[in-house]
């Protein structure tokens, strides 16, 4: 909605902005200077969908400094990443804007930022979203500021929508942000990554609480939707199914581009094995993702920005807000679950540079991993009814529930859980007091299964059309811009499709080969389980005469070494015996020097599981003993999704039939999901005599 703008506003509003780019020739882009003078002039709501690189953040701080000059209350922006959080507040220190942060690695500072504030001393505050969900910062500072805020930001807007890409439920706090401001206050939410459905819903939500009457100027909604084609970005797609095909491709092509860039992965285990392998061939690179401390991301962050490495190799937990101007390439080893995904992360390549590489790498496991993440998006009703019956009797007694002492009740795994009960502590279903939960009495909420279906229908149909993307014969950066409803899709003349491929030849077999050893390089060391849940779920010391040892295993599951060789096996009904050769070698290089092999009665592959153990007994030269037998049978380990579930599942349903020989034994077992089958069979084999037990398993799940 295009504004007439006042001489003397444009001409404050570009002095601003060129002192925050430092460059005096700095100018507006389209709707930029429109953005900021509905925000300052008429403190209207106002959404900016527009490509990455476009300059949101330019709105929001010379809006915020125009703002603070006529006297109004400092700027609140709801922000989601630290790393975007530090780029912002360099940024605000160029226009001399007092920026601050409040998130989860700096409470010590709370209290100070709570004086600044109250004495308006604060010109920004940069908050994540989780920090609404914190009691102590919504009861003590939240309504601080909200009494005095002079404009809201909601950086990365689609996170409101659970329609979006990335939806995240404390996001969803921002409605009682809103419902509380003052009339008169200016809201700007901003997104790259938003088609029709999104912003219509973001923009409902942006309007709540609004209070005045269209035209009025203060609390009216306006949009600002730019073309999202990025003619810096040159795309290609490649099918490479096996992950040594991806790994020899990496450490041909990378050297052939320019500059530094990041190569995506959908799993921490895959970047830490791309890094390893990518070092190991001399090309500098750094494994990244949301597990590892901030101080560890921040030093790898800061090392890509000066050029110190060729690339980061990161999870989507560098995403949002990573802010590298002259980026110049972005490498996915495996799709994401969507074009919008997509859209978002290749949109860190190429902002500030005239040109950068962007290009695709499908792998078979693609899809499995993105079926994991759909699955597990929204648990089932008899999941959440089961967990509000259990905090209703709890609310009552007046005890509440610890999120373990849950899991004792219903088989949802930790983070599972936790999901969920933000996603009701959101929705008024249940309350949080420190660490325990409680129900809220009438609240009204329930389960709804129509929309979940279909936004896991959603979901399904993005993840069909990132399997379409690079095959239908569509430019790719058209295909990007249909998904994301641009208004002007257009072929880019640049992509694979368009021009003709650059990196399509298949890389060298040697280098593969070399990959494939590289991925069966080393056994999986599994750690020692020292503790495991009691019947009512509590988690106890397992005795000293009852421990087993660390163990080990050749593979993960679904990776791209020794586990397509044993699934292989395993649907066969007998593993080759290079599997047990390598798998004896693991024991004898760790050190260990067994007296006897036993196993655990598999009722899945107990046929193979028996085979194999008399190959390993073999090869180590020991014999294979029958020491245990299953008394009872219970459902398959892989469907138990927390500790508490998963130790009940094994607890009397196996039994010791004869006392183990002297020496240390091996017990043997296919998979190791949740490691409480080996823990609490080797512990009775340890309790029956056994001197010492080494669990050895074809593939584990961590």
């Amino acid at each position: 909605m295009p504004t007439s703008v006042a001489p003397d506003f444009a001409a404050a509003a570009l002095d601003r902005l060129r002192d925050l780019t430092g460059d005096p020739a700095a100018d507006f882009r389209d709707g930029q200077l429109d953005a900021i003078h509905d925000i300052v002039a008429d403190r209207a709501r106002v959404l900016c969908v527009q490509r990455t690189g476009w300059g949101k953040s330019a709105v929001y701080f010379v809006a915020t400094a125009l703002l603070r000059a006529e006297g109004a209350g400092p700027t609140l922006i709801v922000s989601p990443l630290l790393a975007l959080m530090r780029n912002q507040i360099a940024g605000a220190q160029r226009l001399g804007l007092r920026a601050h942060t409040i998130n989860s690695t700096n409470r010590d500072e709370w209290d100070a930022i709570r004086g600044m504030l109250a004495a308006d001393e604060v010109d920004l505050l940069l908050i994540s979203p989780e920090r609404l969900n914190n009691p102590r910062f919504r009861d003590e500072l939240l309504p601080l500021f909200a009494a005095s805020v002079g404009l809201l930001v909601i950086d990365e807007a689609h996170c409101i929508s659970d329609w979006g890409h990335d939806f995240r439920p404390d996001y969803r706090r921002v409605k009682e942000m809103l419902e509380a401001l003052p009339s008169g206050v200016a809201v700007l939410g901003t997104t790259a990554t938003a088609n029709d459905r999104v912003v219509a819903d973001v923009l409902d939500q942006l309007g709540v609480g609004a209070g005045t009457a269209p035209g009025d100027g203060a609390g009216e909604l306006r949009s600002y939707r730019g073309p999202l084609g990025r003619s810096s970005l040159r795309l290609e797609a490649l099918e490479l199914p096996r992950p040594a095909q991806r790994l020899a491709w990496l450490v041909e092509t990378l050297p052939r581009l320019p500059g530094s860039g990041i190569v995506y992965t959908l799993t921490k285990r895959d970047a830490d094995q791309v890094a390893s392998f990518l070092t190991a061939n001399g090309i500098a690179a750094l494994a990244y993702s949301g597990e590892q401390a901030s101080e560890e991301r921040i030093a790898a962050e800061e090392r890509l920005l000066r050029n110190e490495v060729k690339a980061l190799v990161a999870t989507s937990a560098l995403g949002m807000g990573y802010d590298k101007a002259d980026l110049e390439f972005v490498v996915h080893y495996q799709a994401p679950g969507s074009v919008v995904s997509y859209y978002q992360q290749v949109g860190r390549a190429g902002r500030g540079v005239a040109h950068a590489e962007v290009v695709l790498l499908r792998g078979a496991e693609d899809r499995r991993i993105q079926d994991f993440f759909i699955e597990q998006a929204f648990p089932a009703r008899d999941k959440v009814e089961a967990v509000l019956a259990e905090l209703h009797d709890a609310t009552a007694d007046g005890r509440g529930r610890t999120s373990r002492e849950l899991m004792a009740v219903v088989n949802l795994g930790a983070g599972r859980i936790e999901a969920m009960l933000k996603i009701l502590d959101v929705e008024g279903a249940v309350r949080r007091e420190g660490t325990r939960w409680f129900a809220v009495p009438d609240s009204g909420w329930s389960y709804d299964g129509d929309r979940y279906a279909q936004i896991t229908a959603l979901r399904r149909a993005e993840q069909q059309a990132m399997a379409a993307f690079g095959t239908d014969g569509r430019c790719l950066m058209r295909a990007l811009q249909e998904e994301l409803d641009d208004p002007e899709p257009a072929d880019c003349g640049r992509c694979s499709v368009c021009a003709g491929p650059r990196y399509a030849a298949p890389p060298d077999e040697r280098l593969v080969e070399q990959a494939q050893r590289h991925l069966r390089s080393k056994p999986i060391v599994l750690e020692q389980r020292k503790m495991a849940p009691d019947p009512a779920g509590t988690m106890r010391k397992i005795p000293v005469d009852a421990l087993v040892a660390p163990g080990f295993a050749l593979a993960r599951l679904g990776d791209g070494g020794w586990w397509p060789a044993i699934e292989r096996g395993l649907r066969a009904g007998r593993l080759d015996d290079e599997v047990a050769v390598a798998l004896a070698e693991a024991l004898r290089g760790a050190g260990v020097a067994p007296a006897w092999v036993t196993d655990v009665p598999s009722v899945a592959n107990g046929a193979v599981v028996e085979s194999f153990a008399e190959q390993l007994a073999r090869q180590l030269g020991v014999p294979r003993l029958r020491l245990l037998e299953r008394r009872e049978q219970r459902p398959p380990q892989r469907e138990m999704a927390n500790a508490a579930q998963q130790a009940a599942n094994v607890r009397g349903a196996f039994a010791v039939v004869q006392q183990p020989p002297p020496g240390t034994g091996v017990l043997v077992d296919d998979r190791r999901l949740s490691g409480f089958t080996l823990a609490m069979v080797g512990g009775q084999l340890r309790k029956a005599g056994a001197e010492a037990v080494v669990p050895a398993t074809l593939a584990t799940l961590s």
